[in-house]
């Protein structure tokens, strides 16, 4: 099973393909989406929308989840996570995929054992889980991590 993991943000979407059988897991590629903070609303969430579109058509998940939108001390910064995340998702729903979300906690729980798990913890761990692939991104690495927790948590 192809499980294709999201970490949405407006200035870099993370995503990650992960490979399931049973309980080994395989890497198959990452990457980002970033948009210039130059642009417009309408034009950043059509990048993000066709960027992520682009990655499902060239891998062909199976499934895909991502992170479940957590709440900013901004309310400014909290809407456009959530704009970003709906451009995501409706890439998704177009493309027929099943979503599924989890707690930020949860996958770091997941990933690493404990859900306060620092950043460089989860991509300590990537390297262990995902031996060779060369994680570059901080939104990437989330990516795959949100991959791996769907994968272990089905």
């Amino acid at each position: 099973m192809l499980i294709l993991g999201l970490d949405p943000s407006l200035s870099c979407t993370g995503w990650g393909v992960i490979r399931a059988e049973g309980s080994r897991i395989a890497h198959v590629a990452h990457g980002q989406i970033a948009t210039s903070s130059r642009a417009t609303m309408p034009d950043r969430l059509a990048m993000l929308h066709a960027g992520i579109a682009e990655v499902i058509a060239r891998h062909r998940p199976h499934r895909a989840a991502c992170e479940e939108v957590f709440s900013n001390k901004n309310p400014q910064s909290t809407l456009k996570l959530a704009q970003a995340r709906g451009a995501v998702l409706a890439a998704c729903g177009a493309s027929g995929l099943e979503v599924r979300e989890h707690a930020a906690r949860l996958v770091k729980k997941a990933v690493v054992g404990t859900g306060g798990a620092e950043k460089a913890q989860v991509q300590a761990m990537l390297k262990v889980l995902l031996p060779g692939a060369a994680v570059e991104g901080a939104d990437a690495a989330d990516a795959l991590a949100v991959a791996i927790a769907d994968a272990n948590l089905r």
